[in-house]
């Protein structure tokens, strides 16, 4: 589990050693992956209880992935990748209450009540709009990393339902990653700096996000959720932050304000309480029961 967490972490910075734009990155990503995952389902057992309804559904949530991915790499130009990964995070509150709203799942008390701490912690990272902040917009990279957390929701709850039958996990994510990269190429458009143009060292970067947390990330993550317990592994998941917060430190040397800090660690806190909680009282039908509660990506 801590490799798996460890390669998602390094996501974020994957993205920034690129140098591509947010769509190229997005499309890539998911296009080197393609290949490797129809393999995987290829050698194991093929789902033949899916319907078209389900492979559509998988399908359209890969184009929620793509606007997740392009909101997420802009957020990272924006804000840095530690203060990107740490917003982007709050897709777990955001989950919740789209969860308590859309599937009766109602929260506990203490997830209640770390949704302020969350928000505080938010506003807090972007700075106010003062000078100073870490990042070049800290005001507009929250506001893509809130956006990022919106569509992961979106992305969660329409894999989940095309997900309803069981069965291995390979197939849903092989339709949704092709629905990614169908959907890049259709926000291509908007992204001036796109290119289908592989150059050298951007893409070896680009390749290594795709087979690092795209397949093996994600698989090895997969491979492990039944042998732990729901809170070890709620626990685990929620220091993906910390890692790409240390792997920003050591490569890019990024540093936060004051209220950065603060804001960081309020989210961190915030969002672990969710998560623990939603783990220990997941209720029938919960969120969870379609993979882990991060991004599947860095999520």
């Amino acid at each position: 589990m801590v490799v798996g967490v460890a390669i998602i972490s390094f996501s974020a910075i994957s993205v920034r050693l690129s140098e591509a734009s947010p769509v190229t990155v997005g499309f890539f990503r998911t296009a080197y992956a393609l290949p490797v995952l129809f393999i995987a389902r290829t050698l194991t057992s093929r789902d033949l209880t899916r319907t078209s309804r389900q492979r559509r559904l998988a399908f359209g949530a890969g184009f929620a992935l793509a606007a997740d991915f392009a909101s997420w790499h802009l957020a990272i130009e924006l804000i840095g990748a530690g203060l990107a990964t740490v917003v982007g995070s709050v897709h777990v509150v955001v989950t919740m209450i789209a969860g308590w709203f859309l599937l009766s799942q109602r929260p506990t008390r203490l997830a209640l009540a770390s949704i302020p701490v969350v928000l505080i912690g938010v506003v807090l990272i972007s700075g106010f709009g003062s000078a100073g902040e870490r990042g070049e917009d800290p005001v507009l990279g929250v506001i893509f990393g809130m956006l990022t957390a919106i569509l992961y929701t979106t992305f969660l709850l329409l894999l989940r339902q095309s997900s309803m039958s069981g069965g291995t996990p390979i197939e849903p994510l092989l339709e949704a990653t092709a629905g990614a990269t169908v959907g890049a190429l259709l926000l291509a458009p908007i992204d001036p700096g796109f290119s289908l143009v592989p150059t050298w060292p951007s893409h070896g970067w680009l390749l290594t996000l795709a087979l690092g947390a795209q397949v093996a990330g994600w698989l090895i993550i997969t491979y492990v959720l039944p042998q732990l317990e729901a809170w070890e592994t709620s626990l685990l998941l929620v220091l993906q932050p910390a890692g790409t917060i240390l792997w920003a430190y050591l490569i890019f040397a990024e540093v936060f304000s004051a209220s950065q800090w603060l804001g960081l660690v309020l989210v961190v806190f915030g969002v672990t309480t969710v998560t623990i909680s939603r783990a220990l009282n997941p209720g029938p039908g919960s969120l969870e029961s379609i993979g882990p509660p991060t991004r599947p990506d860095s999520s």
